[in-house]
């Protein structure tokens, strides 16, 4: 009797696609409600629910133009006529807080998706090619990882010019170490496991393996970190617009009212109280969220 070697068993997700795809399902469904159970998880997508929904509805529910000036009204506090009071030109902080949203948003999901975008490519190169490349990417992220983020972007502001955009980029570019070490991570824990060798015996090209099933399987740590990181890039531009480097006059974005009121901040303290716990809330609620997502997500807590 001729002998007939076993056939090679192709990986799990080429054989039924509708498998994973249906267990893919389940454990975002099971991490949704786990997201839900969660207390403080919950207050934070509240939070950034009403996040979103001032910045869509922001025409409706400002209650004044937040770039119109009004000498005769500088500094007025609380009030029926303006809510949060008003700053030195007489502009209605609430107003300018509500379209502030806009822009806190536009931060954080353009910087973040720099740092997604970049941060993801360098650390699966990384993480997958090893060696050489692996040494150079990691070299380069340890020197970024060196100063300290704020600096860091300052510096990149300085080069390329104080602007809100320039802000965003040098935000983004900040955030990339982060990014790159834990996909870097994510990447070395799965591409031994036996999935991956059944694709290289198959024949697979490093370029499928890496796209189709390699970092497919890191989604998780990397949602939770853009997560996690949108609060910090929204308080980054902040800080960069409170030091005249981000959003520029008239804008109103929260950092740099800080920096405008900071003037009036025993006369009139409204100015900059109100634009602080819109800060601290976005940021807080960001935190709550990312928190409960990466416990939601986390395999070893699903007990």
């Amino acid at each position: 009797m001729a002998f007939q070697p076993e056939p090679v068993q192709e990986p799990a997700s080429m054989l039924a696609p509708e498998k994973q795809a249906m267990k893919a399902r389940k454990m975002w469904v099971d991490s949704l409600l786990r997201i839900m159970k969660s207390k403080t998880s919950f207050i934070g997508l509240l939070i950034i629910a009403l996040l979103l929904i001032t910045a869509l509805f922001a025409p409706l529910i400002a209650s004044h133009d937040p770039a119109a000036q009004s000498i005769v009204d500088r500094y007025q506090p609380p009030s029926g006529k303006h809510i949060l009071g008003t700053d030195e030109l007489g502009r209605d902080i609430f107003s300018r807080i509500v379209y502030g949203t806009r822009i806190s948003i536009q931060i954080g999901l353009i910087a973040v998706g720099i740092s997604l975008i970049i941060g993801v490519l360098l650390g699966g190169i990384a993480g997958y090619f090893g060696r050489w490349i692996d040494q150079v990417i990691m070299r380069i992220i340890d020197i970024m990882m060196a100063f300290p983020s704020i600096l860091l972007a300052i510096a990149l502001v300085a080069v390329l010019g104080p602007s809100l955009r320039n802000a965003m980029i040098a935000v983004g570019i900040v955030g990339i170490p982060q990014f790159a070490r834990i996909v870097r991570g994510a990447v070395l824990s799965v591409k031994e496991t036996e999935y991956i060798e059944a694709a290289r015996a198959i024949g697979a090209k490093d370029g499928r393996i890496l796209g189709q099933h390699v970092l497919p399987n890191c989604l998780a740590p990397i949602i939770v970190q853009a997560t996690l990181s949108i609060g910090t890039a929204i308080l980054d531009a902040a800080g960069l617009s409170f030091l005249g480097l981000g959003a520029q006059p008239p804008s109103p974005e929260w950092g740099a009212m800080l920096s405008d009121g900071r003037a009036a901040l025993q006369t009139a303290p409204w100015v900059i109280t109100f634009p602080g716990i819109a800060i601290f809330l976005v940021v807080l609620g960001f935190n709550l969220f990312g928190d409960g997502l990466r416990d939601a997500l986390d395999p070893r807590l699903k007990q």
